[in-house]
């Protein structure tokens, strides 16, 4: 569990990284500085977050590995569940992509020569899409029914 300190840290840096570019925004600073300021400010931003990330994955590492054996107790049929849950949300994405590339742009092609076809021609984008709405409820039911 997170304590105060490591919650309100981040949020800290952050808006100490932001507060000088409010001049910036106002338009008080001339491009030249604006842009130095932004180059800056971003390069803090980012060694701020890879900071971060550093110190939840050393914090991480710390655990015991009975802790870590503890957590990840299940059995290989949990694990093929959720193997079966990502492959049907990921495969009927897959599918409901290829659907509506190829209904969409017939659709908009009807449309534009005729303003009457606009309803029957997004029914076959939506069928579409309805596939990939498919396979995550059946992925959520999976997940579920292993849990």
């Amino acid at each position: 569990m997170l304590n105060a300190f490591e919650l309100l840290l981040p949020l800290i840096l952050i808006v100490l990284i932001s507060l000088p570019l409010v001049n910036v925004f106002r338009g008080k600073k001339s491009a030249s500085v604006a842009k130095r300021r932004m180059i800056t400010h971003v390069c803090f931003f980012f060694a701020i977050l890879l900071g971060t990330v550093f110190f939840a994955a050393t914090k991480a590492y710390a655990a015991t590995q009975d802790d870590i054996a503890l957590k990840m107790a299940g059995s290989i049929g949990q694990g093929l569940g959720f193997m079966a849950a990502a492959l049907s949300t990921g495969l009927s994405a897959l599918g409901a992509g290829i659907a509506v590339a190829a209904a969409a742009p017939a659709a908009i092609g009807a449309f534009s020569e005729n303003e009457k076809n606009f309803g029957k021609s997004m029914i076959f984008v939506a069928m579409g899409e309805g596939v990939a709405i498919y396979g995550l409820l059946i992925s959520i039911i999976m997940i579920f029914m292993k849990l």
